[in-house]
């Protein structure tokens, strides 16, 4: 897998109604994990804790409703995200953004069972690296 430069939108638990809208104008591949699924219990377990839409076109998008305890503002709500298969690519590209920056999740495997670390950078922007097991 190569990779990919995409927008990750947070949403205030309506990130599943966006995400099927997103997919009936752009068509392709919607998969939706909830927080449930990964053992959350109570309001939250129905609510999306990653979406990642595929379409035909190229275009990936991803997102999520906002975990409890962080602040979901409209207009602060896109992350930038960086994902794939190639290790050493993705670790170059975390080291160079979280250098000077501020770092909120470190890089380190996570529940899914990929690697995945979330920082602002130097100039504020903020950025996910999410490094998957090769496939194949």
């Amino acid at each position: 897998m190569p990779t990919r430069l995409n927008p990750y939108l947070s949403f205030d638990g309506n990130a599943r109604e966006a995400m099927e809208f997103y997919q009936r104008l752009f068509g392709g591949n919607l998969v939706l994990s909830t927080f449930g699924e990964f053992g959350t219990e109570g309001d939250q377990a129905d609510q999306v804790m990653h979406a990642m839409l595929e379409t035909d076109s190229g275009f990936t998008l991803m997102g999520s409703d906002v975990p409890p305890g962080m602040e979901h503002a409209p207009g602060n709500a896109i992350t930038v995200s960086l994902s794939g298969d190639d290790s050493d690519e993705l670790r170059g590209y975390w080291n160079a953004l979280s250098e000077g920056g501020i770092v909120s999740v470190p890089l380190e495997r996570q529940m899914w069972g990929d690697e995945f670390g979330a920082c602002a950078d130097r100039f504020g922007t903020p950025w996910m690296v999410n490094i998957s097991p090769p496939r194949g």
